[in-house]
């Protein structure tokens, strides 16, 4: 007792002596350079350097192109270093916060801190402790330099640039989970002697002179940006009659107004562009005090299904200034099509809302309660017709880091979709509306949970009795083995490519493709409107990333049975027997209760005899069936991974496949996302992503997860373009040594070989070409997929 009483006093004095020599520290620069004040930085026109007309650099035109592609690289998200998001120049003048946003052993929920939304001025931040890293004290243009920290980092960089080595020394701390370093400007000195290669941009090379001299200058003249342009006319009459439907007063109206609210919230909404090499304005929904045509100030809430308060609130369209993040870009068009047809879905339906619902967290936080006077098949199919944004919410949100959620799924599988017209769903809507207290979600307890395995168990019997009721309608809806067909499967109404999915995870991030990408996977979900639903409630509208531990692990155990409802769905086309098998497999070692659940599932007639098999694998068939059904305009060909022997090909698609063919355990020495070049001349090339599936045997615990690898089933997919936010190794060959490539490839055994095939063919965070490379591959994203592309983020570029 004595020595524990010891250490805490030697902790307080500590704690003591640094809080001390910080307070010595600013009161040293007070003296030297003045007290702290937030500064204006926005010009109201371009100012000058001096008489001859030559101006100072200016954030937009100058500098903001430079940070976009050297730093928000790093620093773009909830996970950028100490939380300075430098992904607009408001960004970049709020500051840093040492507080770390992911914290997985968090007791008590933490004040969350978007951009733009819980603070709206500089001054505001401050009071949230976020440090300046530009000079906020005298200004003067040496001061401005001395006392800013984002140019001290660019300096420090500047002066100790990366060792010449090919590899980092173990005195770099690398991955997304390391300790931060967040220096003040008080204590950068310090960190400049512990960490002198610690410079920013960190871990890689250092920016050109050119582009430090044009920040320094910047820096140096007050850091200033013009306001952001107006409008332009068109763009504003569209947001002022989009505004005006939203904002529709009968019950009707905002009822409907309010779900898509809670639906397109994370959305990337833009209207139709003329130029399609160029990316469009983005504007997000946002609840906000002040009507349209007025200045818009947004309503924060922790969640988009939180009471907006008891006064007026209306529903704009916020233009989105800040750069366009692979990992967070999910667009979504507005145009008079989407107006026809949300119009056919809400509002040309007989039905009556008598009375709205209340923002209760019991309500609120259940669709299937708040929203239970709109049609449950308009519902459905309105989240359908854009089912990649609808799925990429959990996949893909500004959460940005998402294992607790992630893996719970498979690195590859198919996603398919209940056909909403079925004559059927209809008893299925009666049934959800019956059952809508069994299908309540954890988000209802708010973001700091208590006893998560305690409320686990709650939620667990909930969804047991559903799934006991679920599985009793489906036999009561299919008493004969002939009910079963394809007829259930939507199939997208003929044109829309939202029909059939493909999901890659790649471990603590994931990425969502329209259309059956890669080889038949282990597993495929179907989904109909109450999973679909659920999935949106739980992981996207009811995840908090400022949630303590509990709310986190709840969302994460819950998630487990809404997936093994969607692959239960699936295994229900299969023959019996086929779907034990199956289920056998995708639950190897999982817990018993796992287990008995899952089984409780399939508990059902042998079904399935309206779909006649005629080999010894029904699920693949099956799969194949389902292909021919849908065809090649919703399911195009994937003419790498699963090539038809018949077909002829171009001999970099017959090597390609060759490359995707590889598998087994020699894959474990890959990272799990590889993005290559393959060069046909000094200009011209073609970017492909190489997906490293790894196999467990089952995704039902929440620990353990290197234990549950099969590096015998480990996969590749190869797929054309870019897949996913977060590379791990860059790759570079010609045309020509492709064949060559792919040998080489095929032959890593080991880490040594492994890091002999970077030797020759990878671009390494360290080489003196990555950021040509870089730019190149951001500007052929660029290009070639102008909507969806966004700049990638390299914090999990690896060292190897």
């Amino acid at each position: 007792m004595h020595k524990i009483n010891h250490r805490i006093l030697v902790y307080i004095l500590l704690c003591t002596f640094l809080a001390s020599c910080a307070a010595i520290a600013t009161h040293q620069f007070d003296e030297l350079y003045g007290e702290e004040s937030v500064q204006n930085r926005l010009l109201a026109k371009q100012m000058y350097s001096d008489d001859k007309g030559r101006p100072h650099p200016e954030y937009s035109k100058d500098i903001k192109p430079i940070f976009d592609s050297r730093c928000v690289v790093c620093h773009g998200c909830y996970d950028a270093p100490c939380q300075l998001n430098m992904a607009s120049h408001a960004g970049i003048d709020r500051g840093a916060n040492k507080e770390l946003v992911y914290d997985g052993v968090r007791i008590v929920s933490k004040r969350p801190t978007r951009m733009f939304e819980d603070a709206l001025s500089t001054q505001a931040w401050r009071e949230q402790d976020f440090y300046p890293v530009l000079n906020e004290r005298d200004q003067d243009p040496e001061i401005n330099k001395i006392t800013s920290t984002l140019y001290r980092m660019l300096e420090l960089k500047n002066k100790h640039p990366l060792p010449d080595s090919k590899l980092l020394d173990e005195s770099f701390e690398l991955g997304i989970n390391r300790k931060q370093e967040c220096p003040t400007i008080e204590t950068f000195d310090d960190y400049a002697q512990n960490k002198p290669l610690w410079g920013m941009p960190y871990g890689l090379p250092a920016i050109e002179d050119e582009q430090f001299n044009l920040i320094s200058e910047w820096i140096r003249t007050g850091a200033k940006s013009l306001p952001t342009p107006a409008l332009e006319d068109d763009l504003k009459d569209l947001v002022l009659s989009w505004e005006a439907f939203l904002n529709g007063q009968s019950n009707k109206q905002r009822l409907v107004s309010r779900y898509i609210f809670e639906h397109l919230y994370l959305a990337n909404i833009y209207f139709p562009i003329e130029d399609d090499k160029t990316q469009p304005q983005f504007f997000k929904l946002v609840r906000s005090s002040t009507p349209p045509g007025t200045e818009i100030i947004t309503i924060a809430t922790r969640r988009p299904f939180d009471s907006p308060g008891d006064q007026p609130f209306y529903y704009r369209l916020r233009p989105v200034h800040s750069t366009v993040l692979d990992k967070t870009n999910m667009p979504y068009l507005l145009d008079q099509k989407r107006m026809k047809r949300w119009r056919e879905l809400f509002f040309q339906s007989d039905y009556v809302v008598t009375s709205l619902p209340g923002y209760d967290p019991e309500v609120s936080a259940n669709p299937f309660d708040a929203f239970e006077q709109l049609p449950a098949k308009s519902r459905y199919k309105f989240m359908l017709d854009e089912a990649q944004y609808t799925i990429s919410g959990f996949i893909k949100g500004p959460v940005c880091r998402g294992q607790i959620a992630l893996n719970v799924i498979r690195d590859h599988f198919w996603v398919l979709f209940v056909n909403p017209d079925n004559p059927l769903m209809d008893d299925a809507a009666n049934f959800i509306s019956k059952e809508k207290d069994y299908l309540r979600m954890p988000a209802e307890q708010g973001s700091d949970g208590v006893l998560p395995l305690a409320s686990w168990v709650k939620y667990a019997i909930l969804q047991q009795e559903y799934s006991e009721n679920r599985n009793k309608l489906i036999n009561k809806l299919f008493p004969t083995n002939d009910d079963i067909s394809l007829d259930l499967i939507w199939d997208g109404d003929g044109e829309n490519k939202n029909a059939a999915l493909t999901v890659y995870r790649h471990f603590d991030s994931a990425t969502v493709l329209k259309g059956h990408h890669g080889k038949v996977p282990l597993t495929t979900w179907v989904i109909g409107y109450s999973l679909l639903e659920r999935i949106h409630y739980l992981l996207v509208a009811g995840f908090d990333v400022y949630g303590n531990v509990s709310h986190q692990l709840l969302t994460r155990l819950y998630m487990d049975f809404l997936r093994m409802e969607a692959e239960s769905n699936f295994l229900n086309f299969l023959p019996k027997a086929a779907a034990s098998a199956e289920l056998a497999r995708w639950n190897l070692n999982a817990l018993d209760e796992v287990r008995v659940y899952s089984e409780l599932m399939q508990s059902r007639a042998d079904g399935s005899a309206s779909l006649r098999f005629e080999t010894d694998n029904p699920k693949v068939e099956l799969l194949a069936k389902l292909h021919n059904a849908l065809g090649d305009e919703l399911i195009p060909p994937d003419h790498i991974n699963r090539p038809f022997n018949k077909q002829a090909y171009t001999t970099r698609d017959n090597q390609l496949q060759k490359l995707a063919n590889i598998r087994g355990a020699s894959l474990q020495f890959f990272p799990e996302q590889l993005i290559l070049r393959i060069k046909r001349s000094s200009k011209e090339g073609q970017l492909f992503t190489i997906l490293n599936n790894i196999s467990h045997t089952n995704v039902s615990h929440l620990f353990g997860e290197e234990e549950r690898v099969i590096p015998n089933e480990q996969t590749l997919s190869v797929l054309p373009g870019i897949v996913g936010s977060y590379p791990n190794v860059f790759l570079d060959i010609d045309e020509t040594e492709l064949g060559h490539f792919i040998t080489a490839f095929n032959a890593v055994n080991s880490h040594k070989h492994y890091e002999a095939f970077l030797d020759e063919f990878g671009v390494r965070r360290t080489s003196p070409e990555f950021w040509a490379f870089s730019d190149w591959v951001h500007e052929w994203y660029v290009q070639n997929a102008p909507i969806e592309s966004g700049y990638l983020d390299f914090n999990r570029l690896e060292n190897r």
